[in-house]
């Protein structure tokens, strides 16, 4: 089955076990309605009843009985009133008792009004692990130079020399950005519009980067509308450009964002972890709120979505819990709540929250809210933890990466392969070459090594033109094999040097943790040794045995 059809029966059954929740409590509601004819039981019923209607108005609507929510909403507000000035509250509960009583009708009349739930898009590497770059460039010289560089650092590229077939060229293929060229004498510059209006189908929006010969602020202006993620005025540092190219959809790349989600509501809950599920993110729910610390330290999330209203709990409190621990500050806590109280939001903000979505919530707003908090917080965790040349993790966080994955190895005993990686007789390159030129073959490895090795692999810059890679759950074996293939990649790169072409390789050694014998001994030393025997053999291969 489709992923989308998948999403939608999911829905629907989601859908259905709502229902059916609400044709057993919307009659207790009415009964519980009977108690605000009793003067002694008026106040603790009021507060049951408040609760409850508060979270019926924020769980109906996103399920899409829209009506049923906007008057379970007023129901809510009503007997806030009565709480409120019990003196002046007859008629007021006997208004209440009323509206509790229409509620079971509104539900039979209602029928869910269906969202259009699609799922995020992603421009992810082809087969041969490269990222697929459309260029729309006029200057022919420019477009040959901009291609043969990015080509360097281990990108496709598809040039385009029509803009009038620069949507169609779109929608044809799946590509991970768009350089264009809109000055204002070329073409590509009156495709600014068609460009900014495919945009806006698209979550998130594809990665532009603009050139031009205009830097004034209306031109700036005109290329964040189509999504630019860069801006660069003519003559063009194309080091820089990939650079900025790299870092605009880097994220895409990464691991999935992960999602706590924290709600008492279950369908509600697992309504919304279907759609982030669907949109390629990583979710996990906390419906027990005292688990909330445990799974925190489990799970790791990038973003957390925070019921404020839940039985003997406020989301509020919860929140402050998390921001206890220095570890998490960085992490974004939007907030779901029916509570549409714009001061109550305010001072939920100000104690611990980042953001305040109100319930009901629609499908589309909710991944969009998701996934700008989720990229903003991984673009500034990597900035503080990745080098800012290649975007690797840095020495000593890489350094981190192994003794983790040592240490999930033994506990699992499932295997990981550590790779310590050097750029043979680099120190020629920067000699006849320049620095420029050197750093160029750093970021070329760094791509190839980041195209080539899975999601779940961890490559870290160990400095100058030395790299670590970890491979959790990969035998000595396969880390060789893997390796070597890059190594024969990295070794057809050319590149340019003025009118000169050169070519580069690399050496490396491998250590590994994994059956039968498993060890605690250095390993990257040990990786270290064998990069050593690798280059004392002739460079340009790898070597490595297992920790035993």
């Amino acid at each position: 089955m489709p992923k989308t059809e998948q999403l939608k029966a999911q829905l629907a059954e989601l859908g259905q076990a709502f229902r059916k929740r609400l044709e057993q409590e919307l009659p207790e509601l009415v009964r519980q309605a009977e108690q605000l004819q009793n003067t002694e039981q008026v106040e603790p019923a009021l507060q049951q009843l408040q609760g409850q209607l508060h979270k019926l108005a924020g769980s109906a609507g996103t399920f899409g009985h829209t009506a049923l929510g906007e008057r379970a909403r007023e129901l809510e507000q009503l007997a806030k009133h009565c709480l409120a000035d019990p003196a002046a509250a007859d008629e007021a509960r006997k208004r209440l008792r009323e509206g509790l009583c229409q509620l079971p009708l509104l539900l039979n009349q209602s029928r869910p009004e269906p969202q259009d739930s699609q799922p995020l898009e992603s421009a992810l590497p082809d087969e041969q692990g490269q990222q697929h770059i459309l260029m729309l460039e006029h200057d022919p010289e420019l477009a040959r130079q901009t291609s043969q560089t990015l080509s360097n650092f281990g990108y496709q590229v598809t040039i385009l020399e029509q803009a009038d077939s620069l949507i169609t060229q779109l929608d044809s293929g799946q590509y991970a950005a768009l350089i264009i060229d809109i000055s204002p004498e070329v073409a590509g510059h009156q495709a600014l519009g068609a460009l900014q209006r495919w945009q806006a189908g698209r979550v998130p929006p594809l990665p532009v980067i603009a050139i031009s010969t205009d830097s004034a602020f209306a031109a700036r202006l005109e290329a964040v509308r189509a999504g630019a993620r860069g801006f660069f005025t003519k003559p063009v540092d194309l080091t820089v450009l990939e650079n900025r190219l790299r870092r605009s959809f880097e994220v895409q790349q990464d691991d999935p964002f992960r999602v706590l989600v924290v709600d008492d509501d279950q369908e509600l809950a697992e309504r919304f972890k279907a759609i982030l599920d669907n949109a390629g993110m990583r979710v996990e729910t906390v419906l027990d709120p005292a688990q909330l610390i445990k799974r925190m330290n489990a799970f790791q999330p990038d973003v957390v979505l925070m019921d404020i209203n839940m039985p003997h709990y406020s989301g509020i409190e919860l929140a402050q819990m998390i921001r206890l621990n220095d570890n998490w500050l960085r992490v974004p806590i939007i907030y779901l709540s029916a509570e549409t109280d714009t001061v109550a939001q305010m001072a939920a903000l100000l104690k611990a929250g980042d953001d305040f979505v109100s319930k009901p919530i629609s499908d589309a707003a909710l991944l969009t809210t998701v996934y700008a908090r989720a990229q903003r917080a991984r673009l500034v965790s990597q900035a503080l933890a990745r080098d800012s040349m290649t975007g690797l993790l840095k020495h000593a966080d890489i350094k981190e990466q192994v003794e983790l994955e040592v240490e999930r190895a033994l506990r699992t005993q499932q295997p990981v392969s550590i790779a310590m990686i050097d750029i043979d007789h680099f120190k020629s390159v920067n000699d006849n070459h320049g620095h420029a030129v050197g750093d160029t073959v750093i970021r070329a490895l760094a791509n190839l090594l980041r195209q080539r090795l899975r999601r779940i692999d961890r490559i870290g810059r160990y400095g100058g033109e030395e790299f670590v890679a970890v491979l959790p759950n990969c035998a000595a074996a396969d880390a060789k094999a893997i390796l070597d293939s890059i190594r024969e990649a990295f070794s057809a790169l050319q590149f340019s040097s003025g009118s000169k072409l050169f070519q580069c390789t690399f050496s490396a050694g491998i250590s590994a943790c994994e059956a039968p014998d498993w060890c605690l001994d250095e390993p990257l030393e040990l990786a270290d040794q064998h990069l050593y025997q690798a280059k004392q053999q002739g460079r340009n291969r790898v070597i490595g045995v297992s920790l035993s």
